[in-house]
């Protein structure tokens, strides 16, 4: 695509020079030849700065908000705009040619459980025939793909990764598509140009304050998600829906708490092997079983049918839908353990509902005590909910180990005493602190007896483990497994 037809996308005229354009990044190190560079302000430095290293590395035009003041002007073609973040985001959506308007696109988002209400809708959608990708904070996978991670621990990559794996998806097939949409990415205009046809709102928790300053602006955010989309599919035992209601041209409830909705559950049954409940819905009353483990998964449930009944999908395709769900990477998962051994979860519960959430789930099918490992993330990540997680942790378990969670530059020691503080103001003392996770891992596995139960929290499918500066390769399931096996059977 010539820069002309690209400037034109963005309302500008067209330039004097009109070389082809290959590619667009916001990253001088990822420019291939060919490329516009996007400079971006950032908190820690002007992408302007980094305009020579993307022009040696083959850029053919710069795109920003105008040069810093004293600094030399790039001798490339230069786009001036308000927004560059926005600019990157319709770049990438028209140099794709806008793959999402080819695809049935749903989004979804909240704090806790938009993970496995993505899945579970991405789910539905294949079992009914539709073939469907899915990016999602697990990773991302193609129709009929393996899942593939993203780095950095990103819930949704930049805007060019997210347009070029939408265009990919069609190219493998796809008819459908299932996004997580994080308060970053709507914040960031990481999902901008997504033409959406439905969007689904699970719940709202404290989480990400240190990006948005406060929950009212953290709502804000994800509001982003209802107000660009069709169709809402709105969580009715969320207080926060009622500041959603009529914002999208169409939409429906669900409830699984038993408040008013479109979408009802009734007659919830829990066992060691799954969910079973009845659905009152636009389609008629009906029954479905749910191979997974947490109450809170029929509120997942419901809001993935809901959008996925918008799309087409029939009563009978949602039960053997349902019933066929193979589960979520990291999300309650069950890691395989011998008859003498405790029973080991892995499990991405980082906040303190979620975790609350987590463990209060387990120990209605735990036989002997119960067992949390939880850390809390370092940086500049919400320092206001390291006390509460360990108030939970002791307060939801018989024994807490406190340990490490992407520490990144915040001295571990001070996350720990932080949820030392929480536990102990509580008057628990059901805990120890153990830095090192591998270490607190085989501690609690070591220490569990048979009939225990142990809750791996906080990393969930994540790949890589963040110590100061250092990023190391992670495996949360691996380590539980290789505790498991140092213990014996």
């Amino acid at each position: 695509m010539k820069l002309a037809d690209l400037a034109a996308a963005l309302n500008l005229p067209a330039p004097e020079r009109n070389p082809e354009v290959a590619a667009v990044t916001h990253n001088a190190a990822w420019v291939q030849p060919g490329s516009i560079f996007v400079a971006i302000r950032g908190a820690r430095a002007d992408g302007h700065s980094f305009a020579a290293q993307a022009a040696e590395r083959g850029a053919v035009a710069i795109v920003g908000e105008g040069w810093p003041t004293g600094s030399l002007p790039s001798p490339l073609p230069y786009l001036q705009v308000s927004d560059a973040r926005a600019a990157l985001a319709d770049l990438a959506t028209a140099l794709h040619a806008h793959p999402s308007q080819e695809l049935k696109v749903v989004g979804v988002t909240g704090t806790d459980g938009k993970t496995t209400t993505a899945w579970l809708t991405r789910h539905l959608l294949r079992a009914a025939g539709f073939p469907t990708g899915l990016l999602s904070t697990a990773g991302y996978e193609l129709p009929g793909g393996e899942l593939q991670q993203f780095p950095a621990h990103l819930t949704t990559p930049e805007a060019p990764q997210v347009q070029d794996i939408l265009r990919e998806m069609l190219q493998q097939g796809a008819q459908a598509a299932v996004l997580e949409a994080s308060s970053h990415a709507l914040a960031l205009h990481r999902v901008r140009g997504v033409a959406w046809d439905a969007a689904i709102w699970t719940q709202l928790t404290r989480e990400h304050l240190d990006f948005h300053g406060s929950v009212e602006g953290y709502f804000a955010e994800k509001r982003r998600l209802i107000e660009a989309a069709p169709f809402a599919v709105l969580n009715a035992d969320d207080p926060w829906t009622q500041h959603l209601r009529g914002v999208a041209p169409q939409e429906v409830t669900y409830s699984a708490e038993g408040q008013p909705a479109d979408w009802q559950a009734s007659a919830v049954q829990q066992t060691g092997r799954g969910l079973g409940f009845r659905v009152t819905s636009p389609l008629g009353q009906f029954k479905v079983d749910l191979p997974m483990i947490g109450g809170f998964n029929v509120a997942n449930a419901l809001g993935a049918m809901a959008a996925a009944a918008h799309l087409g999908v029939t009563v009978e395709q949602l039960q053997a839908g349902l019933a066929s769900f193979g589960g979520v990477p990291g999300r309650m998962q069950l890691v395989p353990a011998g008859p003498t051994q405790p029973r080991v979860i892995v499990d991405f519960a980082h906040t303190p509902p979620a975790l609350e959430k987590a463990l209060d789930t387990l120990r209605t099918t735990t036989e002997g005590q119960l067992w949390v490992v939880i850390g809390s993330a370092g940086g500049n990540r919400d320092p206001l909910k390291r006390a509460p997680l360990g108030e939970v942790a002791t307060r939801c378990a018989d024994q807490a180990i406190f340990t490490e969670e992407d520490y990144r530059e915040t001295p571990l020691e001070d996350i720990l005493r932080e949820m030392e503080r929480g536990a102990r103001e509580a008057g628990q003392g059901n805990f120890q602190s153990i830095g090192d996770r591998r270490e607190a891992i085989r501690a609690a596995i070591s220490r569990a007896k048979p009939g225990d139960t142990v809750l791996l929290a906080g990393k969930g499918p994540e790949d890589t483990l963040e110590r100061d500066t250092e990023t190391i390769p992670w495996n949360e399931a691996a380590e539980a497994e290789a505790a498991l096996s140092l213990r014996g059977s």
